[in-house]
């Protein structure tokens, strides 16, 4: 474990720092190793949280992103996986390629303002709302850990946030729940078929970092590979298994690509009495969650591709894009409600909560 560390923190401080930075000191141990922790209380065990080695912004996040449209784009193989974003003139992806060295980008969207937060060692990503108690903030990488998963800061209060756990754990916003954005994580391949004329963040980021090299080793594929330690360990699924977890206060449910196999599927749920449904496709590699509802009633779905661009269709006429915003008919204008849920690798959910259900 301690070599793991080792070269991990090596290869993470000297791609990361900028021609002028000299590399942020490693203080090892819990959270009172550095400048990380503020003085009020933690609402996790604080023994568990873990600085990670970078620092407070060793790990720098990116504001307003330089990006170019899709045809522009070259860096990315068909492969690599984005997070997607859906904003009021369009759509936006968020590279993993990008995000594994940066982990959190700060954006405005027409208006929106909004942290896409991704954590390389979960394989979760997020969108926060970046407006706080009323108030527009940013945030930064703190170089805290808690079960593996990153703690971002806000740069209004200084308080400390659990990416997966959705909440401030630390500081003066303690207790208070983050509001959430919906996202679609896919590939570059199923990203350009569905959304030509989005917009996608670049590399071009003021940073002297190899975007072109994966900085973890064989992490994303060695399931026994963790770098931190985790409060409890869910062995049902292999750890590093890709899952849409769909949450509703402590409670997970964990869905699989294998529920999703052939065409593009829609599956009804729920989850603490709330109605959901899903749209999925393994071959496509997506799988988003919305709660079924729309003026508080229960739709039923049904899947378009026509024209190539697929689509999710109600019973009263409305079509939908993949973030459940009507995009024609009666509703035009509205969105199913976000239920919060992510991609993430299943050790983090089984460690987070307490037995999942999985589908």
């Amino acid at each position: 474990m301690k070599t793991i560390l080792s070269i991990f923190t090596s290869l993470l401080l000297v791609s990361c720092q900028t021609e002028s930075q000299s590399p942020p000191q490693n203080n090892g141990g819990g959270a009172n190793g550095g400048n990380n922790g503020n003085t009020n209380g933690w609402l996790i065990p604080q023994a568990e949280v873990f600085d990670g080695g970078p620092g407070k912004d060793g790990i720098p996040a990116l504001t307003d992103p330089e990006v170019k449209n899709v045809d522009e784009v070259d860096f990315l193989k068909d492969d690599d996986l984005v997070i997607g974003f859906s904003h009021a003139n369009g759509y936006r992806a968020y590279p993993h390629k990008v995000l594994d060295w940066h982990e959190i980008i700060n954006d405005n969207l027409n208006g929106k303002k909004v942290a896409i937060t991704y954590c390389p060692l979960t394989g979760t990503g997020i969108a926060w709302n970046r407006v706080l108690d009323g108030v527009e903030t940013t945030f930064g990488v703190s170089g805290l850990l808690y079960n593996t998963n990153l703690i971002p800061y806000d740069r209004q209060s200084g308080s400390n946030w659990c990416q997966i756990s959705l909440k401030c754990v630390n500081g003066d916003f303690i207790g208070e729940e983050v509001e959430t954005f919906k996202v679609l994580e896919t590939t570059w391949e199923t990203w350009k078929e569905l959304y030509p004329n989005s917009t996608v963040v670049t590399t071009n980021t003021g940073y002297y970092s190899n975007y072109d090299r994966y900085p973890y080793g064989d992490y994303k594929t060695n399931n026994a590979a963790l770098l931190f330690p985790i409060s409890k360990s869910d062995t049902r699924l292999p750890f590093k298994k890709r899952v849409l977890a769909v949450i509703d206060g402590s409670k997970a449910t964990a869905y699989t690509f294998e529920s999703f196999e052939g065409d593009t599927k829609v599956i009804y749920g729920e989850i603490n009495d709330k109605d959901i449904v899903l749209i999925g496709n393994n071959d496509k590699q997506f799988m988003v969650a919305f709660e079924n509802k729309l003026n508080n009633d229960k739709r039923t779905f049904s899947i378009s591709t026509a024209d190539k661009q697929m689509t999710l269709k109600d019973d009263i006429g409305n079509t939908y894009d993949l973030f459940g915003n009507v995009t024609i008919g009666p509703n035009l204008g509205e969105s199913l409600p976000t239920i919060p849920s992510f991609m993430a690798y299943w050790f983090s959910v089984g460690t987070f909560y307490n037995n999942p259900i999985i589908r």
